[in-house]
């Protein structure tokens, strides 16, 4: 007989949570019928899978019946199995498909039932009445893990997310070690996340994760939780804490920073009224705007908008210079339908002029009423400087920080706004960044991002390569030269890597 799994003392209680999985009543595959196997598996496991493959469409049952036509078990002892299928004797069991989780993984990450393979049949080792006895079969191991690069930059990554079960707890625990100034920690959950994203499979169980780079015993132990219990207990302890939810509050104000939104927090500040209350705290004139439109500049920016801002600044800038060249970049450019805020580069033909079309489109934008917040910084680029050897967030091409007024009449389908709002306008957050034209291509690729797939393209060139990459240049420490680019492509053959579009950057 097959006993319920033993569930550890201190987490007796526990479940796993409902809202993990999303429940679809639409059935899309009537003919295949799924029994999972407690046995091995466990019930908080069990239940998760269950949930998930429901919500694929398949028909999943709670008992062995005769209706059933694909058993699904974990359990690596096919005589035991067996054995367990004979006594429970359904009357179709010699045409019901004994498998292992292998079938079932490959099922959920297609999205419709895998053909059954040979490597996914668990073998009858069972004599029958009156035979001799067989030598017993081994289950056949899951497909290999194909080779997944450490590097971002040698994976594709989609917005198709097949694991943000994981991705999301990850992220909450990087931006966690991130208050708490553990660099290391946090970029070693960013890095698992990035690898996770990329997978074209949900990983249904750890032994799927043993070839995967970037994934360390603490990964691993939440990813272990999440898969047991549909969720991270670390996670959610982080979560429910004021500290974590205090300081993500502030730093969602323009201008405000962990270092600035720590300070607030220990002085006992918890929040926005206690701050603008509080006559000892000078706020500068990004943070003052960031208070100011904060209901706006929170909310999400749709695509729509972000195109329809892409029409003014272009309108903007060839009123001053019809030659000139407008890129949206951003999350925008890897194709994403909402961003937090809009970027632009911007660039002209004539090398040295750049510097004073930034000031120029400010000058248009002000005149037209939609200029709301400028934050203007020159040009300190020099080539004399370069090589940099050590990479900084912010590159030293001219750029400015912006909030812009954006009309409803001027966004195709209207504005994204909340509900009772009707102003007819919103504030956006809006960056410029104008470099050189000769150094368009790096700027260009640096803004497109993501955070992730840069971190990982300089480290790329700096351990595989040994150059040296920015938003300004790529040097070649071997040959001691800097090689010039025109095009994103062009840097990525001197990496000797396979291009990348920017919809596939998503890391």
């Amino acid at each position: 007989m097959f006993h319920a799994p033993i569930v550890p003392r201190a987490r007796k209680r526990l479940r796993p949570a409902e809202c993990s999985v999303p429940r679809h009543d639409e059935v899309k595959f009537e003919d295949v019928r799924v029994y999972l196997v407690e046995r091995k598996m466990g019930r908080s496991r069990r239940s998760f899978l269950t949930q998930l493959a429901r919500s694929k469409g398949f028909v999943v049952e709670d008992i062995l019946s005769d209706e059933v036509t694909h058993v699904v078990s974990e359990d690596s002892h096919a005589s035991s199995l067996w054995k367990w299928l004979k006594e429970c004797a359904p009357k179709n069991l010699p045409d019901v498909n004994v498998l292992d989780i292998s079938w079932f993984t490959d099922s959920m990450r297609e999205g419709r039932p895998a053909a059954v393979e040979t490597r996914h049949l668990i073998q009858d080792t069972l004599p029958t009445e009156g035979s001799p006895p067989t030598p017993v079969a081994t289950v056949s191991p899951p497909t290999p893990v194909a080779t997944v690069s450490q590097y971002a930059c040698q994976r594709r990554t989609t917005l198709e997310n097949h694991n943000k079960i994981f991705t999301e707890a990850f992220e909450v625990l990087a931006e966690s070690y991130e208050f708490n100034m553990n660099e290391g920690q946090c970029l070693a959950f960013r890095r698992a996340a990035s690898v996770l994203k990329s997978l074209p499979w949900a990983v249904l169980s750890l032994g799927a994760t043993q070839d995967l780079p970037c994934l360390g015993q603490h990964t691993k132990k939440v990813m272990e939780e999440v898969l047991y219990y549909g969720r991270s207990f670390e996670v959610d302890n982080i979560l429910s804490d004021e500290r974590f939810q205090t300081l993500k509050l502030f730093t969602s104000v323009f201008g405000v920073g962990p270092k600035t939104a720590e300070k607030w927090y220990c002085r006992g500040l918890r929040s926005f009224s206690d701050i603008l209350a509080d006559r000892s705290i000078h706020l500068n004139r990004m943070q003052q705007s960031g208070f100011l439109h904060y209901g706006d500049i929170s909310r999400a920016v749709s695509k729509a908008e972000a195109l329809s801002l892409r029409n003014i600044i272009d309108g903007a800038v060839h009123a001053i210079t019809p030659a000139a060249a407008v890129a949206l970049t951003g999350g925008f450019r890897r194709g994403k339908e909402f961003g937090h805020d809009v970027d632009f580069i911007v660039t002209t033909p004539e090398l040295g002029k750049e510097d004073r079309l930034l000031l120029n489109i400010i000058d248009g934008l002000k005149r037209q009423g939609l200029l709301l917040y400028c934050d203007y910084q020159a040009s300190t680029f020099d080539m004399a400087k370069l090589p940099n050897h050590r990479f900084k967030a912010m590159d030293n091409f001219s750029k400015c920080f912006l909030i812009l007024r954006l009309e409803s009449s001027q966004v195709e389908g209207g504005l994204h706004s909340v509900e009772g709002d009707s102003r007819g306008w919103r504030a956006v957050r809006v960056d410029l960044v104008s470099p050189p034209l000769d150094r368009y291509a790096f700027a260009l690729m640096g803004w497109t991002g993501s955070r992730q797939f840069q971190r990982d393209l300089r480290r790329f060139a700096r351990a595989e390569r040994r150059m040296l990459l920015d938003n300004h240049a790529l040097y070649d420490k071997n040959k001691k030269e800097f090689l010039a680019a025109s095009t994103e492509k062009d840097i990525f053959a001197h990496l000797g890597l396979e291009y990348i579009e920017p919809w596939q950057r998503n890391a």
